[in-house]
């Protein structure tokens, strides 16, 4: 009887452990396969594509795609800068509740010139009636975020600095982003000086966050939270059923749009997801494509 009983154990161990091995190799496959029609889907647009995906509760899982080829970083180099002025209230140089005069005059890193920015161009527009005026240091950093306000983000380089942004950076493994400067700055865009990124890094930006490697716990909550509150979502979140909480930062300019964010699923997992666009001939074909893109995704991780 004993020797039965110990014969039925092991065949069903046995049993479980193929189970459990021919589910590893079907999931390997069918991140694979989703892998490839990524690809494909990328091919079909007229532009360069890079994609960064991390399953949080398997980092085994994980799909990269031109991971680590440089772009312009847009509007994503604004996650970075929240982070650092976490940091640096952490260290006691400021209180996220201290106020500053907000002002709309700014030095160019080229030769120190005097810039403006332009409310025609800046899609945090509502900030323009506060020139002159104090606001705090969280506001400032809130519409930075969710309107991806350019003369918050201006104000909030100048306090932190930009060095002391790409450095924080490298310390979370982030080893490519360059954070250089504020918002409009000509000067330096036409002679190349650009923030830029790859998809790599910013995924280990956004897993830095939503692991709470990014600062203290308590801060990384409110990172989300702040990005939970995005007001663009016309790519990672488009297609996802409602409910389905998106922390994210997008980026754009001519040519360029880039989402970056944190999913968080019903079932409790998280993952990361980063796309990554420039050189776009049909920038609404392209943004549908790759809000289709996270819809799979989305699909992969709850089937």
């Amino acid at each position: 009887m004993l020797l039965n009983s110990s014969k039925i154990l092991t065949f069903l161990t046995l049993i479980i452990f193929l189970l459990g091995y021919e589910s590893i190799v079907s999931q390997s496959v069918s991140i694979e396969d989703l892998k490839n029609t990524i690809e494909k889907d990328f091919d079909e647009l007229s532009g360069d594509f890079a994609l960064a995906f991390i399953d949080l509760s398997n980092t085994n899982q994980k799909i990269m795609i031109n991971a680590d080829e440089k772009f312009h970083a847009a509007s994503t180099m604004k996650t970075p800068v929240m982070i650092e002025i976490f940091r640096q209230a952490d260290e006691g140089k400021f209180r996220l509740l201290d106020s500053i005069i907000l002002k709309n005059e700014f030095k160019s890193i080229v030769d120190g010139s005097l810039y403006s920015m332009d409310i025609s161009d800046d899609s945090g527009d509502g900030l323009y009636k506060m020139i002159g005026k104090k606001v705090t240091i969280n506001d400032l950093m809130y519409d930075m975020i969710t309107v991806s306000s350019n003369l918050a983000t201006n104000v909030l380089i100048e306090l932190v600095g930009a060095k002391m942004v790409t450095n924080t950076m490298r310390k979370l493994g982030a080893k490519n982003i360059e954070i250089l400067r504020g918002v409009e700055d000509i000067k330096a865009y036409e002679k190349g000086l650009s923030n830029s990124t790859t998809a790599r890094d910013l995924m280990i930006i956004m897993e830095a966050i939503a692991t709470g490697r990014a600062g203290s716990k308590e801060d990384c909550q409110q990172m989300i939270d702040i990005l939970k509150d995005q007001k663009f979502n016309d790519m990672i979140p488009k297609y996802l059923p409602k409910g389905i909480q998106v922390s994210h930062k997008t980026g754009s300019i001519t040519g360029v749009h880039h989402d970056s964010g944190i999913i968080f699923l019903p079932d409790g997992k998280t993952y990361v997801l980063i796309i990554m666009s420039k050189k776009l001939q049909d920038f609404d074909k392209a943004t549908d494509q790759m809000a289709n893109i996270s819809k799979n995704i989305y699909e992969l991780m709850t089937n």
